[in-house]
């Protein structure tokens, strides 16, 4: 039995693994240095029941093959608005199981955090980040429903292939929770 698919990328355990690892996969389609993107996550039999003209609209067929989650991509995040204001701004409909977000960063490795000095505001840290020798640059893609289930995937520009992107409920827990956030009351 194969642990891949015929793309090389490797099977999804799980209805949110899978719709993460879509997101990435689309993500991944429009290249790098790429703005944040925010997605809703519908159940799809759900969808097709409610919505048919829109389920057809977005490919999904009634061969019993869609994924659990159909993810919706909406519209651009505003450009300026940090993004933990903006995430607070949300509030999902009822019918929206889950929601999910990609977006770029650089990461360093933990040996090279210790090295960040003390002193600097978030402007002067981004910049010293970016010119640290060890920068990586990292696009994660994280997603959350409503019951509490998280998902993430983490895909480095250096090993930017499919059967290299790393996945995880706890990689991006301040992400996560940020998102988990925005279906509360």
């Amino acid at each position: 039995m194969s642990t891949n698919t015929t793309d090389g990328a490797p099977l999804a355990a799980n209805p949110l693994t899978r719709a993460v690892l879509e997101i990435d996969e689309y993500a991944a389609g429009l290249g790098w240095d790429r703005p944040a993107r925010l997605f809703a996550l519908v159940d799809t039999a759900h969808l097709k029941a409610q919505e048919p003209a829109l389920a057809v609209q977005l490919g999904l067929s009634d061969d019993g093959a869609a994924a659990a989650l159909t993810p919706i991509e909406q519209e651009e995040l505003p450009a300026g608005t940090p993004l933990d204001e903006f995430l607070a701004t949300i509030a999902w409909p009822e019918v929206i199981a889950g929601c999910a977000l990609t977006v770029e960063r650089l990461m360093l490795p933990p040996s090279a955090e210790t090295a960040i000095p003390d002193d600097l505001d978030d402007a002067a840290l981004a910049e010293w980040v970016a010119a640290h020798p060890q920068r990586e640059e990292v696009r994660m893609t994280v997603a959350v429903l409503r019951d509490g289930a998280r998902e993430a995937a983490v895909r480095l520009r250096s090993k930017d292939t499919a059967t290299q992107v790393l996945t995880g409920a706890g990689l991006v827990p301040g992400l996560a929770d940020a998102l988990s956030a925005t279906f509360e009351a």
